[in-house]
This record gives C-alpha cells, structure tokens and sequence, in this order.
C-alpha cells in the first residue's frame, strides 16, 4: 500500500529497530537512513510482522528529506502546497505527520526550514488553534523537548500540575530524564531542579525520582538485599505507628526496576496489604502520588497509561492535556501494549473512546496516533 503523499505503509526492521531504541532512550538515527524507499522496502520485506489480534501502527520508512534547495521530495512539496493553500489544508499536514516516526518529522521540518527560511511551527502559526494546535506543536518537537515543554508548563502560572509533573517524571528511565534536564536548561536557561523545587514540596523532593539518578542495571540481583528492603518497608511503615518517610523514600528511589519488582513481590510476604494500598494508608500529598505512579509503572506500564488514558475520557469533559501527551509521546514506544490493556480492562477499545470524546481535526490526529481500533 503507498502513502497519498507517496510514503509506503507497512511497519518496517529500520522502524522496529528506531522503536526498540526509543524504549532504551530517544531514538536515533539509523544506518537505513540513506538507502531510496525502493531500497529499503527491498531489504525490510522479509523482517515485516504483523499482528494477527490488532493493528499495527503504521510508520513510513525514511523518505530521503534532506533536500537542497532545488530538489523537493514529494513530502516537502505536499507540506509547502498545504501551508500555502488559503486556510491551510489541515488534513494533510495531520495525515503527513501522524504517519511518521519523531525522527522523520524532525527531518521534514529540518528539510522545510532549509528550503523555505521559516520553521514549520511558524508558518502554520496561524492557521491552528485549541486541541489541534497543541498537538501539531507536540509532533514538531523531539522527544525531549516535548517532555521539557510539558514539564514547564505543569509548573507555570498559579497552582503546579503535580499529576502531570509526576507522571512524566516518575515514568522516564534514566536516559531519559538526564536528556531532558539537558534540554529543559538549553531552552528556559534554567535548572528544572530549581524550577521543581521552587514549585513542589519538600517529599516530593526527597524522593529524587526526576533527577535520572535511579539504578538501572538490573544484571545483579541481591536477594539478600531485596527481601531486607522488603522487610525494611513493612518495619517503618504498617508495622509501626507513624511512617518512617526516610527509609521509604531510600527504597523507593535508589533500587533498579528489576530489583524493586521483586522487592515488591517480596513484600507480600511481610504485610497483610499490598504495596498500593500500603502507600495509600501511609504517605500523603506529592509523595504519595509519586509512589503510587513509581509502583503502578514498574507493576504494569501499559496499564498505567491505559488507566490515565482512560482517566482523561471519563466522565464529563475530557482531560485533553493528558489525553494528548500520552497519545504523542507512546505512539512509536508501546502503543500496541497500552491498547491491549485498555481493551481488556474497559471492555471496549481505546479507538472507540477517543471516537467518543474527541471531534474535529484533533480527533483524526489522536486516532492516527492510537494507530487501529482492535
């Protein structure tokens, strides 16, 4: 199947190969990146999977955007014509980005400013607005940036969006968290430190969750260690009146995943109360929140997003801020994964939600993202 804009449709390795790199950290250029599409598709046939239970989201292969002036690939000229055409033709500037990949955005953008001397987020500045525009200004940016720019924007004016800060925070690996601190002070001249500790509380702090300073090699495993911590966590809380906070910031922030997983299988055997309940019964405010968004992401990080995905749609109104993050920043990450949960936990698909909750041009973008209704 081609592209209208002359992209080919179908999951390819070098696709595979830039999702499994953004899952250990943001993705990177590959080798493929110089080979024609008819090249490409020649070599990626024979890894193409599919999947016979759901849809696979599909990312076009890199098309070669990094033109000089006089040369324009399909994809520049179909990006120019829809920004030049009077209101801008909105469908084909969504339907061009959501089928890429972060990086090939990034090299039509690259590719758009060299020919044209304007940033694309600039000229269709005036053409999108509300939902839409925030989530055309998302697809622009890297990774890294995107997070930097949500970090930001949870702690400004009144009030700080702990729920947001927390989520992004407690769900990044290390990687990701030192390339965003990196980011956040190239863009604010700031620390994000600073920025966080002049706008939560002192728990919050304590736990250093958003420092990118976790353990994450998790090829040694203590079991000697993991049952004291487990140990350790049921003595300075539910064994005891009041809540050691120290000594449970210490575990809950310094182990590996892999290593406070087990803790936390471990700790069963200690309590009467599972570890959710636990921190329910014995932290409070910005604390609690970040253990509970630390534990429920290291038990089941698809069901997480899919809860807060679904959190976002209930009721009346819907959370669009959270509901736009999530789908940008999972879509090329375990996209597939989160759908799955979605379906099994609320018995309907999380297509058919965001059908439900969603209209107009940010619609077709969020389910472009969400990528198939299983």
């Amino acid at each position: 199947m081609v592209h209208p804009d002359n992209g080919i449709l179908f999951s390819t390795k070098r696709s595979y190969q830039a999702t499994k790199r953004h899952e250990a950290g943001f993705a990177s250029g590959g080798a493929c990146s110089a080979l024609h599409p008819a090249q490409l598709l020649s070599k990626c046939l024979p890894f193409m999977k599919f999947s016979a239970s759901s849809t696979w989201r599909v990312i076009t292969p890199h098309l070669q955007v990094h033109t000089g002036p006089s040369k324009r690939t399909p994809i520049l000229m179909n990006i120019e014509k829809a920004i030049k055409t009077k209101g801008v033709d909105k469908v084909t500037i969504v339907n061009i980005l959501t089928n890429r990949s972060n990086e090939q955005r990034q090299d039509i953008a690259f590719a758009y400013q060299r020919r044209t001397k304007k940033e694309p987020a600039s000229a269709l500045k005036s053409a999108f607005s509300g939902h839409l525009e925030t989530a055309i200004w998302g697809l622009l940016k890297t990774p890294a940036q995107y997070e930097a720019s949500e970090l930001k924007a949870s702690m400004k004016g009144l009030g700080t969006d702990e729920d947001s800060l927390i989520e992004i925070i407690c769900s990044r690996t290390n990687q990701e968290l030192q390339e965003i601190n990196r980011v956040y002070k190239e863009i604010y001249k700031t620390d994000l430190e600073k920025d966080i500790i002049s706008d939560t509380s002192d728990d919050f702090l304590k736990s250093s969750l958003w420092k990118g300073r976790r353990a994450e090699d998790g090829s040694v495993i203590d079991y000697e260690l993991i049952d004291q911590d487990a140990r350790h966590l049921y003595d300075a809380g539910v064994k005891r009146r009041g809540t050691d906070v120290s000594k449970w910031v210490s575990i809950m922030t310094e182990p590996s995943v892999c290593c406070l997983q087990k803790v936390l299988e471990r700790y069963k055997i200690y309590s009467p109360y599972d570890m959710l309940e636990s921190i329910k019964e014995e932290v409070k405010g910005d604390l609690e929140n970040a253990f509970l968004n630390r534990v429920q992401c290291i038990q089941n990080k698809p069901l997480y997003f899919a809860d807060r995905l679904y959190d976002s749609m209930k009721g009346k109104g819907t959370g669009d801020k959270v509901l736009i993050r999530i789908m940008i920043s999972h879509s090329e990450v375990n996209m597939l994964k989160i759908r799955s949960e979605f379906k099994k936990k609320y018995g309907k698909s999380l297509y058919y939600y965001i059908q439900q909750d969603t209209k107009g041009d940010s619609q077709k973008a969020l389910l472009y993202l969400c990528g198939g209704d299983e």
